[in-house]
Order: C-alpha cells, then structure tokens, then sequence
C-alpha cells in the first residue's frame, strides 16, 4: 500500500459478535494454522498501582518512608510490563516461508496455557510495520442487520442510500410523527448506531446534515478528539463551508493533494496529524514549506495542529451505511427496528420502571442526567425519553 508500495496495509473486518469466532477460526484454514497468531499486547503498571507497590514493599519491611520518597520512585515503575494479553480482534498473518520464531517468540495470554490461544510474545504495536494484522472485530449492527433481514424478508443492501425521509431524520422528528419536546431531542436518531448520544445529536442538529457525505463527516467529527470542539465547530460559526472542515485523515491528504501539495509530502502530513503529533511537535520545516508554497490558509494549518486524533474515511464509510440502513428501518419498518433494538442493543432495559409510565420515565431520566456531567455543547439541548 502506499504511493510506493512502502506501506503495510492496515485491513479492518467488521463481524457480528456472534459470529465472530468462527471468523477468528476460518483464518487458520485461510492462511494455515501455523501462520496465523493472535496479536499480543503487553499491560504495564500504572502510576496508581506503581503507588501501591511502593507503599506495600516499604511496609512489608517495616520501615516508615515519606510521601515524597515514594511518589519520587513512580517514575521508576509507570510503564513497566506487569503482564501480557490479547488484542480483542487482532490476527498477525504470517507469510507461508517463515517461521513465527524469525520474527517473535509465542506464548499464551497471561501465560494461561488453559486458554488454549497463542499469542506473539512481543506487543503488537513493536511487529505491526513488518507482519499484515488483521482486525477481525465483533459489532453489533451486523446482527441488528440480520435480525432485520430475517423479520422483513428482505436483503437489506437494496435499501437506497439517499431516501428523503430517511435524511430528516438527522434534520428534525418529523418523520417519526413526534415533536422534539416530546421525545426530548431536536433530530430523531435515538437508537441509530453512534448517533443517539447528547454529544453527537448536537452536533447533528449544528450541521444539519443534508447528504450522504454530511453524515461521514458527522461520524469522522464525533469520533475523532479535538476535531469537533475548539475546531470545526469554530470554523462553521464563523462561516467556513462545512465540506472544507477536516472530519477524517483522509480529508487532509486529498485537500491538500487537491491545493498542489506533492502527493507523498500530503500524505506525511496526515501521517504527522492523524495521532496529534503535529499538535505536540508541530510540522516539519519541508512540511510547512510545502504548505505555504500551496497557499493552504493559516486557519487550515492552525486546524491540522490542533487535531489530537483522527478518525479513517473507511471506518466511518463503513458505520455510516449500517447506520443509515437501520435508520431507514426506523422510519419505514418501526416495529421490527425497535424489535431488533430492544433485542440486541438493550439487555438491561428494566421493564419494572417503565411500565411506570412516560411521566415517571421523564422524571427518571431528569434525575439521572442532573447526577452526570453537563454536555459538552454550550447549546441548550432537550433531556431524551431514552437513549
């Protein structure tokens, strides 16, 4: 991958969590039993526990030693291995003409050998530039999906993705024939995956999304940190078109490739913001040379320095269409979405309170949101019936 073919591909494969063992297992047959690990991760100590250990050692032997003794010897300790695990999903993929030992010694978790997984001794992260590592997670929206399927006898990928009363629900309530005081929310995506919570439902209702890339845009926004607050958000007040805003790492190299940045120097800028390091160490001297030879506005780098992460155009292409897909269900076929939610997406919905009534249930949930921290939008937003 890459420009040059310098670059491992990172490949991510979302499937239902209850199928997902078997796609753990299918890649043995796939690739060979012997070429196919479970990527290792390493625990480390941290400061609180490093504290502790500190404390007990000195009291085992008896000796009284001084606050500022101890928090003196943290440092020592924080990051430390303390024990070795798993990746939740991560599979290293071996070529066929190597043998696992050239690259890393294996072990079991924890050293469990009762678990009966193998993992690569070394974390992952030190490994992942020289073999390919595949991320086989586990979802729910695949199964909300085939739930879906299976009750509407239909194959969902033929829903069109641009259906106009499916896109007002990211605009307003009136597709559900409900107003937004009496659901507590100004657009009526509660239950749609990643777009239900106080945060993302206000910023939603700020961009008012009006197409399909709109929504990427709200999912890059709502997934990465400093991406929406103290910056794109910022930017669209003051009147800069939403499509020029940075929403996914993806957004930085094609802008700037598209303003006349050289290709591969476009890339290592969105290599150097994506995981903030510009915002801790600022870009290079070719890097803002490039960039002031573009004539990319000061407002632009100044967003590119302020971004701590950024979310990939895949993974929010990828959530956005399941997303979309059950919100079409929502507005369409609201039976059965609320029989695939309330299956798989609220196993501790407590039938005890809300057979108490919609006034009880607002009462609950004022009480329960007045004991959590405010959101983090300055605008006023309306308390939710359910979330």
């Amino acid at each position: 991958m890459g420009f040059h073919g310098e670059k491992v591909p990172d490949i991510d494969l979302n499937f239902s969590g209850e199928y997902q063992p078997q796609a753990h297992k299918y890649t043995e047959e796939l690739f060979g039993r012997d070429n196919v690990f479970r990527a290792g991760t390493l625990g480390t100590i941290a400061a609180k526990t490093a504290y502790g250990y500190v404390k007990k050692y000195f009291d085992g032997k008896g000796r009284h030693v001084r606050n500022a003794f101890v928090e003196g010897m943290i440092p020592g300790l924080v990051d430390v291995k303390r024990t070795t695990g798993q990746h939740p999903g991560g599979i290293m993929v071996l070529p066929r003409n190597l043998d696992i030992h050239y690259i890393t010694p294996v072990q079991y978790p924890a050293d469990d050998a009762s678990s009966g997984i193998i993992t690569t001794h070394f974390d992952y992260h030190s490994i992942n530039d020289r073999l390919v590592k595949l991320d086989i997670l586990g979802h729910d929206d695949p199964t909300v999906i085939k739930m879906l399927e299976t009750m509407l006898n239909m194959d969902i990928k033929t829903i069109p993705i641009g259906d106009p009363a499916t896109m007002s629900l990211f605009q307003n309530t009136k597709a559900l024939g409900v107003t937004p005081e009496e659901i507590g929310s100004e657009v009526g995506t509660f239950g749609i995956p990643e777009c239900g919570t106080q945060f993302v439902r206000q910023m939603i209702y700020d961009v008012q999304p009006k197409n399909f890339s709109d929504l990427l845009r709200i999912s890059g926004y709502s997934h990465g940190t400093d991406v929406w607050l103290n910056n794109a958000q910022e930017l669209i007040k003051e009147g800069k078109p939403t499509e020029d805003t940075i929403s996914t790492r993806d957004d930085i190299m094609t802008s700037l490739i598209n303003k006349g940045v050289e290709p591969s120097i476009a890339f290592s800028i969105m290599e150097t913001c994506r995981k903030g390091k510009a915002h801790k160490n600022g870009l290079s001297d070719e890097q803002m040379a490039a960039l002031e030879k573009a004539h990319v506005p000061d407002w632009y780098i100044k967003s590119c320095k302020t971004v701590q992460y950024l979310f990939p155009k895949a993974h929010a292409v990828a959530y956005v269409i399941s997303a979309y897909r059950i919100a079409y269900c929502k507005v369409h076929h609201p039976k059965e979405f609320y029989a695939a939610y309330f299956s798989i997406r609220a196993p501790k919905f407590d039938y005890a309170l809300v057979h108490k009534g919609k006034d009880f249930m607002k009462r609950y949930i004022k009480d329960v949101y007045a004991q959590i921290k405010k959101p983090r939008s300055t605008k006023k937003i309306l308390l939710p019936i359910w979330n």
